[in-house]
């Protein structure tokens, strides 16, 4: 389960995982897919790219 707020700077960024994750199942680069959602900041973007479902 992803976090709702970015550890570092607070930003809420559960509102982009379903998205991203769909995306880029979908063989789209992660990079342009966090572009196009307005995730610029690096810890924002670490926080979706590094995460890892643990069920």
């Amino acid at each position: 389960m992803i976090p709702v707020r970015c550890i570092s700077c607070g930003k809420v960024v559960s509102a982009y995982f379903d998205e991203y994750q769909n995306r880029t199942a979908e063989g789209e680069d992660p990079k342009v897919v966090l572009d196009d959602l307005g995730v610029n900041r690096y810890c924002c973007r670490r926080m979706l790219i590094s995460h890892v479902e643990t069920w």
